[in-house]
């Protein structure tokens, strides 16, 4: 089905009430809830569910097989590599459901930030901004700005370009090789430099 500049695979479930920005694609098997708010230009993978609180900003990039629950925002330009995984709820049990809104977790994943294939986003964490989440990696604490990081737990590896390249500080600068975007660490921040 296409309206508007939108593309909805056929197989695909879009549930009344939810709100797609124009240019915006969601493919095979995907199932998006009442209430859920998708921003322009994005491109939802295969087997995708986004449930009824979510909230997608401009240009995110799902891909297949992820499922965003309640709590979860994604800023502008991020990136959800196959099969990452967001909680919303930090001690779930069967035999005493946690299925009402004052149990969720928000989590932030902030603009411009990717997520690995395979990774774990623990519930109540934000992503900063233009951070790298390896593959596999399992995020149980906040994420800072421009931080690489990966592992279990994942750690702070080093630092990334919003083009992607690891930054490489000789002092307290760094100037991306692929992009030349100059930026500078201070305490432990990285800021990049007009």
């Amino acid at each position: 089905m296409t309206r508007a500049n939108i593309y909805i695979h056929p197989s695909s479930f879009v549930d009344e009430g939810v709100i797609i920005g124009n240019g915006t694609s969601i493919w095979h098997f995907s199932h998006i809830f009442k209430g859920a708010r998708l921003g322009e230009n994005c491109k939802i993978g295969q087997n995708v569910v986004i449930h009824p609180s979510v909230v997608l900003g401009n240009n995110v990039k799902i891909q297949n097989n992820v499922s965003l629950y309640d709590g979860v925002v994604l800023e502008d330009d991020v990136f959800c590599g196959p099969s990452c995984v967001f909680t919303n709820i930090l001690n779930p049990r069967s035999a005493y459901p946690r299925n009402s809104p004052e149990f969720y977790k928000k989590t932030t994943v902030k603009r411009g930030a990717s997520i690995g294939a395979n990774a774990t986003i623990i519930c109540g964490v934000t992503v900063g901004r233009h951070a790298l989440i390896g593959a596999g990696a399992v995020v149980t604490k906040d994420v800072g700005d421009y931080e690489l990081i990966y592992g279990n737990p994942a750690r702070v590896r080093g630092h990334v370009c919003e083009c992607g390249e690891k930054l490489l500080f000789s002092s307290d600068t760094s100037i991306c090789s692929a992009c030349q975007k100059t930026y500078k660490k201070s305490d432990d921040r990285i800021n990049r430099l007009s």
